[in-house]
């Protein structure tokens, strides 16, 4: 089975053309059983009715409605969570992702990946949209090491044993490709059909450019030190350590040459700016090593709750065979 997840917040006038191209995709390529999880983020239009109509006219077409708006991650986390389907597509329910994609992102998922990334080639947004996600796209390029295009794009498709190891909170659903990289599976991406926006209004805003690249350093800390927090923390402590250090060195021996050599009463320490400097980043460095341990301790006593590793699969004895 497919399952197919589409969070949505007041698309009422899209919704069930929506919902007729999926199932019309769905046929025409012949993918077999399939859902449809609409998951109504606290719409304030007439969203849950068009919902409810369409969920009385297909018996594969499933509503699910938020008691208010709680964002994005939480509608996909939920429908996550109650897709039956061995493969979990999404998408956005302003048509501009094409449903036409579906076959296309299947049969990816079919050559051994466990994500596929959709990536708008051709993108029909403004340019207050694009442009910030392009430095956006960029930056987390370098950082995570993962070479998609666009880590943005809503059309995706997911191997359920994927989901089941990604915990989405906060704004963490457009880096779900990155943790799942970070934990081993196989990321491919796909060139995708992108659509003008018919009815409505686009949700972005600049408040959303600001989460993003917040969202961007919790990524970077979670996928490379989120179970050795010392090795950053600790990193940067030292070093501040070191640097303040080695100028309250200076400064002590700058004072020492002074006296004795050009035989004249220097500025006291204490008079010198530099030293209220080195000073302020000993004790920063100490601070950080602190909080490096303490963080450590945090790791340690997680138990099982989090595990450092992903088990892809496993081989049983053979019935036949006595174990030697």
């Amino acid at each position: 089975m497919i399952s197919i997840v589409v969070p949505l917040f007041n698309e009422q006038e899209s919704l069930r053309e929506l919902v007729d191209r999926i199932q019309a995709s769905v046929t025409n390529d012949q993918l077999g059983d399939f859902e449809v999880l609409l998951i109504d983020d606290g719409s304030k239009d007439e969203s849950w009715k068009t919902i409810e109509e369409i969920c009385r006219d297909s018996r594969s077409v499933k509503g699910i409605r938020f008691r208010r708006n709680f964002g994005k991650a939480a509608a996909l986390a939920h429908g996550f969570s109650v897709a039956r389907g061995e493969y979990v597509v999404t998408m956005d329910a302003d048509l501009q992702d094409d449903p036409k994609e579906l076959a296309r992102l299947i049969g990816r998922l079919h050559e051994g990946f466990d994500v596929v990334s959709g990536w708008k080639q051709t993108r029909y947004d403004p340019w207050h949209k694009r442009w910030p996600s392009l430095v956006f796209n960029g930056i987390l390029r370098y950082f995570s090491g993962l070479k998609l295009h666009d880590f943005n794009c809503g059309l995706k498709a997911y191997r359920s044993a994927v989901l089941r190891e990604v915990a989405l909170y906060g704004e963490m659903h457009r880096f779900i490709p990155v943790l799942a990289a970070a934990r081993g599976f196989q990321v491919s991406e796909l060139a995708v059909q992108h659509h003008p926006r018919v009815h409505g209004v686009s949700k972005y805003g600049v408040s959303r450019i600001l989460k993003g690249f917040l969202d961007l350093f919790t990524v970077v800390f979670l996928t490379r030190f989120r179970y050795r927090p010392q090795h950053l923390l600790g990193g940067i402590g030292i070093a501040c350590c070191t640097v303040g250090g080695l100028l309250l060195l200076g400064l002590m021996c700058l004072w020492c040459l002074t006296r004795i050599l050009a035989g004249v009463e220097p500025l006291h320490l204490h008079e010198r700016a530099l030293f209220y400097l080195s000073m302020v980043l000993f004790l920063v460095g100490l601070q950080m090593i602190g909080v490096g341990l303490l963080a450590e301790l945090v790791v340690a006593n997680s138990g099982g709750r989090s595990v450092p590793y992903s088990i892809a699969e496993t081989t049983q004895p053979h019935p036949e065979k006595p174990a030697s």
